[in-house]
This record gives C-alpha cells, sequence and structure tokens, in this order.
C-alpha cells in the first residue's frame, strides 16, 4: 500500500456528460421548458377529474406523471452534483436556486394529482388497484394513499411547496455551504473539514487533539448562524406537523420510510439498552492505547502504528475484487463507476464534505462523490458509496417512481458491499495484530453506524420536543442536550470536553430531520442479510440481487421476506447487536493472545 498523502485520486473527477454537456448547455433549459409544457397540459386533462378515470386511463396517466418528473428531476440533479464539486461558485449555486424554483413551480402544477388520488374513496381505489391493468403502478398508488391523513388541501399544498424553496431548502442550503466553506488551522495552513476530520483517524495522539482543538475553533465562529438555522429549521418541522396532525416530530419521517412509530420506537430501545457494547468496546480500545480513557478524538485512533494507505488503483482494486467475489454482475457494475468516471474523488476546497451516491433518472446512471483520503475507512466509505451505486443500476429497469427506496431499506446495499469489502481486506491479511486493527475498525464502523446513529436520533428527539415545547433553544442549551445524548452513549467510556458544538457539523439535522435511525436500521438489516449469505453462500446471490433489482417496487416487509426475514419481528435488531457483541468477543480474544489488553 501506499504511504505518501498523494492517493493518486486528485484527478479523478466525473464526467456528467450523460447528463448534461455544462453549465450553459441549451438542453437544461429545453428539458425544462418541455416538463412545464407537458404539466399544463396534464393539468388541462386531468385536473378534478382523477376519481373518474378506470384503471387503463389511470395507468396511462400515472406514466405520463413520471415522464414529466423525470424531465425535471434530470437537470436539477445535474445542478446539484456540479454545485457540490464547487460550493463557493455562485454560479452554479444560482443554478441550483433557478431549477429549484423551476421544479418547485413545476410541482404546484401536479400537485392535483397525488392530492385527487389519495382523496378517491378506499372502495373505488381498491378495485382500481385490483385491476391488472395497473400492475406495473400499484405499489406507487398504494404509497401515494398513506398520506392521506395528512394531506392538506390542494391550494394549500401550493403554497407549502412553492414556499420550500425560499423557505427550508433555502436554509438548509446555507448550513451546508457554511460548512462546505469552514476552514481548519493546522500547522499554519488552512485545510477543509473534511481533512481536519481525517486527522482523528491518525496515530499520534497529539496530532488527534490537536485536530479536534482546531476543528472546534473552527465551528465557533459560525455557531450562532448554524443554530439560527437549526432553530428556523426545527421551527418548520413543526409548523408543518401541526397544521398535517402528525402525531410526533418523526411520524412523517417514519411514514415514507414505510415503518410504524412503534416498530421504530422497538428498534431505539433495542439499540439504547445495549449501551454497554459499545462502552465495553471503548474501554478494550483504551487499553490497546494504552490510555487509561478515551478522549472523543481517540474514538477513531488505530490500534497500532501502522499508517498504512491505500493509493487510489490500490482501493479500487480491493472494491472490485470484493464485489467479484459475490458475483460477476456486481463486480462489472461496480468496475463500470470507475471506468467510465461516474466518481468524483479528491479532496478540494470548497467540495461538499462527506460521500453520496446520486441516482439520476431512468436511462442514466448514479454518480458517487468522495473525498477520498487513502485510509481503511474510505475505502469502506468507498465500498459503501458504491453498493447504492449497484441497487440504483440494478432497480433503475423500474422507472422513476418503482425504482426509488424508503431511507431504511436504500442502506441495504450499502452496507452489504461494505461487509463483503471487509471481509476481502480481512481475507488478504495474515498478520495478527493487523488482523486485530481490521477488526476494531470494523467495529467502529458498526457502532458508529448502529449505535452512534440512534444516540443523534435521541439528540434529535430532544432539540425537536424542547423547541415545541419551550420555543427557540440557545447554542448552549443545545449543546447540553447534545452532550447528554453522547455521554448515555459514552458512560464513563469516553471523555467529551471540548465535544458540545460538534453537532453543528452534522448536515442531516437540517438537511433531513429524522434521518438518521435509517442507517442503524439498514445496518441491522443488512447485516442480518450478510450473516445469511455467510451461512448459505452461492444460494443467497439471486435472491439478494432480487431484492436490489425491486427497488421501492414492493413494501420493506416484502423485500425482507425475498431473503427469508421477517422485518415485523423486533428479534431482527437484537441479532444484528448479538452479532456485533460477537466480534467485539473475537476483538478481545485477539488482544489477550497477543497481550495487548492491559494498559
Amino acid at each position: 500500500m501506499a504511504t505518501t498523502e498523494v492517493t493518486g485520486a486528485e484527478e479523478v473527477s466525473w464526467d456528467l456528460g450523460d447528463l448534461f454537456q455544462g453549465i450553459d448547455d441549451p438542453a437544461i433549459d429545453a428539458d425544462v421548458a418541455q416538463a412545464e409544457t407537458a404539466a399544463a397540459a396534464f393539468r388541462e386533462r386531468h385536473h378534478g377529474k382523477v376519481a373518474d378515470l378506470d384503471a387503463a386511463a389511470l395507468a396511462e396517466a400515472v406514466a405520463e406523471h413520471e415522464r414529466i418528473e423525470a424531465s425535471v428531476v434530470r437537470p436539477l440533479t445535474y445542478a446539484h452534483l456540479v454545485f457540490a464539486t464547487n460550493m463557493a461558485d455562485p454560479t452554479r449555486g444560482a443554478l441550483v436556486a433557478r431549477l429549484g424554483e423551476k421544479a418547485a413551480a413545476l410541482e404546484t402544477q401536479l400537485l392535483f394529482f397525488p392530492l385527487e388520488w389519495a382523496a378517491v374513496e378506499d372502495e373505488q381505489a381498491e378495485t382500481l388497484l385490483a385491476d391488472p391493468a395497473l400492475d406495473e403502478w400499484r405499489r406507487h398508488l398504494r404509497s401515494l394513499r398513506k398520506f392521506r391523513p395528512y394531506l392538506l388541501s390542494e391550494p394549500e399544498e401550493k403554497i407549502v411547496t412553492e414556499k420550500t424553496v425560499s423557505g427550508v431548502s433555502a436554509w438548509s442550503r446555507l448550513y451546508e455551504e457554511q460548512l462546505g466553506a469552514l476552514r481548519v488551522s493546522l500547522d499554519g495552513e488552512e485545510h477543509s473539514l473534511e481533512t481536519a476530520m481525517s486527522r482523528l483517524y491518525e496515530h499520534e495522539r497529539d496530532v488527534r487533539r490537536a485536530a479536534a482543538e482546531a476543528i472546534t475553533e473552527a465551528l465557533g465562529p459560525g455557531l450562532r448562524t448554524r443554530t439560527y438555522v437549526f432553530n428556523t429549521i426545527l421551527q418548520d418541522k413543526s409548523i408543518d406537523d401541526r397544521l398535517r396532525g402528525y402525531p410526533s416530530w418523526i411520524s412523517s419521517r417514519n411514514l415514507s420510510n414505510e415503518s410504524t412509530d412503534e416498530a421504530v420506537q422497538a428498534l431505539v430501545e433495542a439499540t439504547t439498552s445495549r449501551y454497554e457494547v459499545a462502552q465495553r468496546y471503548y474501554r478494550l480500545k483504551a487499553k490497546l492505547l494504552g490510555l487509561e480513557r478515551l478522549d472523543h478524538y481517540d474514538r477513531f485512533a488505530p490500534a497500532s502504528d501502522d499508517g498504512e494507505k491505500a493509493s487510489w488503483d490500490e482501493a479500487q482494486g480491493i472494491v472490485v475484487e470484493a464485489y467479484s467475489d459475490f458475483s460477476d454482475e456486481t463486480g462489472a457494475i461496480v468496475s463500470r463507476f470507475f471506468d467510465d468516471d461516474w466518481i468524483d474523488a479528491p479532496v478540494r476546497p470548497d467540495k461538499r464534505t462527506g460521500a453520496f451516491c446520486a441516482t439520476t433518472v431512468p436511462g442514466v446512471h448514479p454518480y458517487i462523490l468522495m473525498n477520498y483520503t487513502g485510509d481503511r475507512r474510505s475505502i469502506l466509505t468507498l465500498a459503501h458509496e458504491l453498493g447504492h451505486g449497484v441497487h440504483g443500476v440494478l432497480s433503475q429497469p423500474l422507472g422513476l417512481f418503482n425504482s426509488s427506496t424508503p431511507l431504511t431499506t436504500a442502506e441495504t446495499a450499502s452496507v452489504f458491499g461494505e461487509a463483503l469489502t471487509f471481509q476481502r481486506l480481512l481475507a488478504d491479511e495474515d498478520d495478527p495484530r493487523r488482523r486485530l486493527d481490521l477488526l476494531t475498525g470494523r467495529i467502529e464502523d458498526a457502532i458508529a453506524t448502529t449505535f452512534r446513529q440512534i444516540a443523534m436520533n435521541r439528540f434529535e428527539h430532544a432539540t425537536h420536543t424542547e423547541r415545541r415545547e419551550h420555543g427557540e433553544i440557545a447554542s448552549e442549551r443545545i449543546a447540553e442536550l447534545w452532550l447528554e445524548a453522547q455521554n448515555a452513549l459514552f458512560g464513563d467510556s469516553v471523555g467529551t470536553d471540548g465535544y458540545d458544538t460538534w453537532w453543528s457539523y452534522i448536515p442531516h439535522f437540517t438537511g433531513s430531520p429524522g434521518y438518521v435511525y435509517a442507517y442503524a436500521y439498514g445496518y441491522l438489516f443488512s447485516l442480518a442479510i450478510y450473516r445469511r449469505y455467510v451461512q448459505e453462500g452461492d444460494a443467497m446471490v439471486e435472491p439478494y440481487l432480487d431484492l436490489l433489482r425491486a427497488g421501492g417496487s414492493r413494501s420493506p416487509e416484502e423485500l425482507a421476506e425475498v431473503v427469508g426475514l421477517d422485518l415485523t419481528d423486533p428479534a431482527i435488531w437484537a441479532s444484528g447487536i448479538d452479532a456485533l457483541s460477537e466480534e467485539l468477543d473475537e476483538a478481545e480474544r485477539l488482544a489477550a493472545e497477543l497481550r495487548l489488553d492491559s494498559s
């Protein structure tokens, strides 16, 4: 593996030509104009008449609705992708804003259709849905009706949709732009937040401590603004929930995820009741590092002084091999992301932090954004996003509506891909100490994906509840709520001095309220699938690929049945945590054999 800080990812940028040729491409406005014309004609033809459609006419209308949506999703997705690589470019920001406004206006034209369909009486709707003419759209139409109790009138829905562009979406964009522009001073140089965060994975404790202190300092100047934005989005969510009649702050998210409040609460309780697993690991980690107790910036430190990094080409080889070992089909799909320039990999100033996989429209593949730094975590992040990519490619033939998955099952392929890649890394390593390092890294990622996400869900619950009951929340109080949630997870195993403002670097809280528990849900669900794969081998390959091909055309429960699992059984969550605990048992055993378990 390469040890240089240059990873080879510096020139790895995506080619967005399959969407548009540039931000000045006249096809952008042509697509939008076509969508506007089609939407006006659609409204003229169907407004006030949806309840009168027979099954065949309804199927034709849904297909046309999907085509119109795709016509505007394509340019809007392109705008968000070019903006993500340079969030300081005002031209790109203006394109996002302009197309967002166009999309909102188009949405108001089409709002009547799902509203009128949801208003159709249940008996009539069920008769229509039983007709074979609606086989392709049955799942989508049922999904639209689940929001029926919480829909406003058409004029009210129009107002909400139009004001989103200058309201919650604008605030969320401001938050992300602030994070993208944030600079961290280290060693006399200015670094992106992403680069500074990567130093928390360094071996030298002084380096980690200095990075943490610098990040805390960098978060300070914009904290007042981020606090105000967070409060505004909390209140916007409160108003929206009140107007629609949702019983709790999380109910709308649960409905979107096709889960119940009770099921999500069972997940939360199953996880919080096992916080001692995370605490047990952090105590082992402290011993491995020769510390009495970890501080928050020690959690992701390597357990040895092996500072190996993988070049971009090495990372590519690892993930392609891992996916190819599972199946030729997944290996071929993953290879295309590299060969056809579907990935933007380097760390750059003003680039969006983190990583994501963006699905696009039928006929166009997904794109992946990375901030590749060469460490083990970056390799597994790449594997994670490629899992999303495989899912997107396999489900794309279903079209825009049927390929879209709820957040809970959206994480299935990504976590599964991580597991495949981790096992590839482990299989290639013979040295016991490095195997322990890999195992501890795996456990850390599992804790971050399950326990940490649920702890963040508890923070969200506290802030949404307090905002609704007591009004605007001061920065100091938000910090208290953050530390309460984090300390519940850590117990006495991790110190949190200087950690109080770190809630403010997490964009999910403002961009996707309630999102984070889906990581734990998806991780534990995916882990259950992976355990079946380990037990059954190749017999699980096609069922798993069938699950991915189904996209969002089936409910989460139906998708689980494809691979022989029952999502209605709360024991599935406990089973996943048991698997994590077993991995911790193995790590403790290895540490004892190597005599590394005493500080």
